[in-house]
């Protein structure tokens, strides 16, 4: 008998998905110190918020811990994408640890931003997400008290400032732009002279991300983010995919988590991924995809990143 056919979908790939510059140098140092070290190679909290990236690297020889403490002495260790605390380095050196930093670049801008509205004498506002690995390492950047953290617009409006202090503001770098410009507003609002980054943090992965998914969303019945439920990038674009118009919008970290009932009503279906989700994914879920459905397959979005960060300098033999 016949095959049945397959019913037909469109799927709508969103343009950029998928790895940042950050997130591909962090991996890269974490290999490239292998390869110099051998293993083990000691890695503070997972080097990007994906399962799959963190599982490659340990089957290479990495191995990930939460402190300082846990990691033996003489042998290497590097901190994650998402920066750490002051005290973190501090730690490392005064243990004589040889210690390599894969924070993002424009994590560390946000770490230098903070420092230096500290040395002016101004209060900082870091809006951001409690708890987050990103929001931790920036508030570790100044003494206990230096920053407030602001996660909603409720928290802008109720703030009370320390007396005869001016103010300034700083982001973690993974947020929702809109939600993120919501509370920049009731700030501004309030305080007309807080002090403002000079370019906004919100990274530009992150940005263009959200740009993709707030096109393709109006289009679809069904979007579908590949990224881990620690992934605040990842998480950000389920919410855009809800508000700009997804009828349905899930978090997946591969294809073993689709909701199929969803997809199968759907006539259309975008897919993304957030910034620490390999391609290797991307291509396990269409395959997935194509197991069920006639798939005709377009990219919407904007055009390529052309971003690249360089290696510490201790790697890049040059």
């Amino acid at each position: 008998m016949p095959e049945t056919a397959k019913p037909p979908k469109t799927l709508i790939l969103a343009k950029p998905r998928g790895f940042c510059a950050g997130v591909d140098r962090a991996i890269q140092i974490v290999e490239r110190a292998l390869d110099l070290h051998g293993a083990p190679v000691y890695v503070r909290h997972e080097i990007v918020h994906n399962r799959q990236v963190v599982s490659a690297l340990e089957k290479k020889g990495a191995v990930f811990v939460d402190e300082i403490d846990e990691v033996p002495d003489g042998v290497p260790v590097i901190f994650s994408a998402h920066g750490v605390p002051k005290s973190v380095p501090a730690d490392a050196e005064a243990r004589g640890l040889d210690w390599l930093d894969a924070t993002c670049p424009l994590v560390s801008k946000v770490h230098i931003e903070a420092a230096r509205h500290f040395e002016a004498g101004r209060h900082i506002l870091l809006i951001g997400h409690a708890g987050h690995p990103e929001v931790i390492g920036t508030m570790g950047q100044v003494p206990i008290g230096a920053i407030s953290l602001i996660e909603t617009v409720a928290d802008a409006k109720t703030f009370i400032p320390p007396p005869q202090t001016p103010l300034a503001f700083v982001t973690q770098t993974t947020l929702s732009v809109d939600d993120t410009a919501e509370i920049i507003a009731a700030l501004r609002d309030r305080f007309t002279d807080i002090a403002a980054p000079h370019k906004e943090d919100i990274c530009y992965a992150t940005t263009n991300r959200q740009a993709a998914v707030k096109e393709i969303a109006p289009q679809v019945g069904c979007m579908l983010v590949i990224g881990a439920t620690n992934s605040s990038n990842s998480q950000r674009l389920v919410d855009v995919a809800r508000r700009a118009g997804a009828p349905y919008a899930d978090l997946i970290e591969g294809p073993e988590q689709i909701t199929w009932s969803h997809v199968k009503s759907a006539e259309k279906i975008g897919l993304t991924a957030g910034a620490s989700a390999p391609e290797e994914m991307v291509a396990a879920v269409i395959a997935a995809l194509q197991g069920q459905f006639s798939l005709d397959i377009m990219e919407a979005g904007g055009g390529p990143e052309n971003v690249h960060f360089k290696l510490p300098r201790q790697l890049r033999g040059d």
